[in-house]
């Protein structure tokens, strides 16, 4: 920074584009893991950068990451045991500040109402779909990253 750049801000968890974004999958389940990364690729959305992905299968193991600060995107498998992401996603709300733009995956639509309780920025279904699942991380990374441009 030089004397003439603003501050950063305490809520900038993407601050700028970056030239790659780290997704964190958590599942205890491998195969779900494999979905979501086959689903997404490097390169899902052409207007967003490049994905590099870290795969976790236990809770604490998403906290350590986060701790790291190796998170800039957290994808968190709602049906995981037995730490489910729904519960992960709303204990990141509570003590991630700023916390990375967070979705959960939701067997059921009728778990909804518990992703809203989560407080998760966006969420998508198990089985995952190739075509929403992109789609729905496209919308909330370009909502964070649009956010802290204005």
């Amino acid at each position: 920074m030089n004397g003439t750049d603003d501050v950063a801000s305490t809520d900038d968890v993407l601050p700028q584009q970056p030239s790659v974004l780290r997704v964190l999958v958590y599942s205890d389940d491998a195969d779900t893991r494999r979905q979501v990364i086959g689903a997404l690729g490097t390169r899902p959305v052409p207007d967003l950068p490049e994905l590099s992905f870290l795969e976790v299968a236990t809770g604490p193991m998403v906290f350590t990451q986060l701790d790291a600060g190796n998170v800039d995107v957290a994808i968190l498998d709602g049906e995981a045991s037995p730490e489910g992401g729904l519960g992960i996603a709303k204990q990141m709300s509570d003590e991630y500040d700023p916390r990375p733009p967070t979705m959960v995956l939701i067997g059921r639509a009728a778990d909804r109402w518990l992703a809203d309780w989560s407080r998760a920025d966006a969420v998508a279904t198990r089985p995952v779909d190739p075509i929403e699942l992109p789609a729905a991380l496209g919308d909330m990374v370009r909502g964070r990253l649009s956010q802290q441009q204005s």
